[in-house]
């Protein structure tokens, strides 16, 4: 039993390992302690959970009255006789382990199946109507003991009933079947008129007109790549026109900044001035009643219960997956503030809302906050140092946009003054080279040789299609490496998580090339799926992986940030579930349209009303 000061937790995660030993812990904040369980990380014990609370609780009560006077830190030197309950709250709990008795499963007698007779099982052409009626009655009359008087008597009247309409429908029968076959016959005559009318009006003329769109070439031949003898080689290709504006956005911009991703706050501000207007009246009409109104949930120097607790984080737990937030997250988090929270004393004029509320924002930008900073522009200096490229893998799932953000990323690092490798190794989706040749040009355009003394700082090395992607890569490395080139960006082809063969295939790509940086590529738009691809993506690199220590992933670009509005639940769901860092923000369609997240900003719009 150990008296600190309480640890920051992260998550609500409460367990460390090192090596191969497991640290549990339970803090107790009202009287400031820790309790701490230690054990081999290979053993399977089932009963940590219940030891650790049954010795809390024992040991709280044992000295409640002793902290109460001279506090934890008080006794901090002192001894305490609990060696003896220790060993009998172990032994209880290695017993309830133990004493668990295996479900028992129902015999035939108990079963439902039981009851039924031979006689009820039989179905006959002609009385099934009347076996369902008499099986309903008997359920309804079985709790009072009548089923033998009830039941015959209203599967009589009900029999009279099916008769009385039998013998109806029989004598109608031909007589419906005639005004059926006249209503068909009318309504097809009408609908024949109606389509013969408008013949002598107006004739269409046969066969279709192509149509013209307004940004569209009218040149066929243009358009025409049939027989073209260049393959698609960046040398033969016509250069394309376009606006350098365009494709820059921001004129007033630093070039080779990555700016802050910045949330504008003026709506809040103006919906204060909203509710502030309308709340003038009912002081006055309150009076007393709207001083007691602001003064309500107020706590006075009383510790925080987790009856207190539970309307207000219900509450926030909605706000949190209405923000897009995963919902096995939001549990979580709102479960972590609690505990953290139990037992702390409160201030005389503090409410219980604002309370949770500033420790919910504190938990969140504590997530967005990476434990390992990844600077990419120092690791690829140190990278040059050793005259060897920094290599960046993109993985993620189909259409998240790893394209797009790699050619952001390439005019970036561009900007910074290094050179970049873009290795096409998204051999299988029809159009991915092509993609990038496109990127690739427009770069070369916006940054020419001419301006950085002849050098070519950006290139496509590409291998067509059908090829195998793990090669590609290595092939791009060593190119890069003879040509001097400073940054490898490989461009993978995006799978499902749950597709073994490709996602074996990114595991075989990342063992044998050993890049410096595993990006995942995620859009913002996502909620629970989140969860599922970056837990499954990790899974599969581990499991596919030959290495003794795999390697997984190591930074996420958030892309699509500026379709989301307020929701920006998924940067906490990411972050949450690998504890790696946003390293990228995708914001918009330029090339420049790429930001560094900003954990007090992402957590501003997540709290926002």
């Amino acid at each position: 039993i150990l008296t600190a000061p309480l640890p920051q937790e992260r998550g609500g995660n409460n367990s460390f390992t090192h090596e191969a030993l497991t640290l549990k812990y339970k803090l107790d904040n009202q009287f400031e302690l820790v309790f701490v369980v230690g054990f081999q990380k290979i053993l399977t014990l089932t009963y940590v959970d219940k030891l650790i609370d049954d010795v809390h609780k024992e040991f709280r009560d044992k000295y409640r009255n002793e902290f109460q006077q001279k506090g934890a830190l008080g006794l901090l030197n002192g001894t305490f006789d609990f060696k003896d309950d220790f060993m009998r709250l172990l032994r209880d709990a290695e017993e309830s382990s133990k004493v668990r008795a295996p479900t028992v499963m129902k015999t035939f007698e108990q079963s439902l199946k039981s009851q039924k007779t031979v006689k009820c099982m039989i179905e006959t052409r002609g009385e099934k109507p009347k076996e369902k009626v008499k099986n309903k009655k008997n359920k309804g009359s079985k709790k009072d003991g009548t089923e033998a008087v009830a039941a015959p008597s209203k599967a009589s009247v009900s029999d009279k009933q099916l008769s009385a309409a039998g013998d109806k429908e029989e004598l109608t029968k031909d007589e419906i079947l005639q005004k059926n076959r006249e209503e068909f016959f009318r309504r097809h005559m009408k609908a024949g008129e109606k389509s013969r009318s408008p013949k002598p009006d107006a004739q269409k003329e046969k066969g279709k007109k192509p149509r013209v769109w307004d940004l569209g070439n009218s040149n066929a031949k243009v358009l025409d790549y049939s027989n073209s003898a260049t393959n698609g080689s960046a040398e033969a290709c016509p250069v394309e026109e376009f606006d350098p504006d365009m494709a820059l956005g921001d004129k007033n911009r630093e070039p080779g900044r990555l700016y802050d991703l910045e949330y504008e706050s003026e709506d809040e501000a103006e919906e204060e001035k909203v509710v502030q207007n309308p709340s003038k009246p009912s002081v006055k009409k309150g009076g007393l009643g709207g001083m007691f109104g602001m003064l309500k949930g107020l706590v006075g120097s009383k510790s925080l219960t987790r009856e207190d607790m539970d309307p207000v984080l219900e509450k926030m737990k909605d706000h949190l997956i209405a923000k897009n937030v995963a919902a096995e997250i939001a549990v979580q988090l709102c479960e972590s503030v609690a505990k953290k929270l139990e037992g702390k004393v409160m201030g005389t004029f503090t409410t219980v809302t604002s309370t949770v509320k500033q420790a919910l924002q504190e938990a969140l930008v504590q997530i967005l906050q990476p434990q390992r900073r990844v600077d990419v522009l120092r690791d690829v200096m140190d990278a040059q140092r050793h005259r060897r490229p920094y290599v960046v893998t993109f993985c993620g799932v189909n259409g998240v946009g790893k394209s797009t953000n790699l050619a952001k990323i390439s005019f970036w690092l561009i900007e910074n003054g290094f050179s970049v490798l873009i290795a096409a190794c998204d051999t299988f989706r029809a159009g991915a080279v092509e993609q990038l040749r496109t990127h690739t040009r427009r770069l070369n355009a916006l940054h020419p040789p001419e301006s950085h003394g002849g050098r070519t700082m950006v290139q496509l090395y590409e291998k067509g299609y059908g090829k195998d992607a793990a090669g590609i890569a290595m092939e791009a490395i060593s190119y890069a490496r003879n040509q001097g080139f400073d940054v490898v960006l490989v461009d993978t082809a995006g799978r499902m998580q749950d597709n073994a063969p490709l996602m074996t295939a990114l595991a075989k790509l990342i063992a044998v090339n050993a890049p410096d940086l595993v990006l995942f590529v995620g859009e913002a738009l996502v909620g629970n799926e989140a969860v599922d691809q970056l837990v499954k993506f990790n899974k599969a690199l581990a499991d596919h992986s030959m290495a003794q220590t795999p390697r997984l992933i190591d930074g996420i670009v958030l892309t699509k940030f500026d379709t989301i509005d307020d929701k920006v639940g998924a940067a906490i769901s990411m972050t949450y579930i690998t504890s790696k860092p946003i390293v990228f923000v995708g914001t918009g369609q330029t090339y420049c349209d790429l930001r560094s997240l900003n954990a007090k900003a992402v957590v501003a719009a997540l709290m926002k009303a």
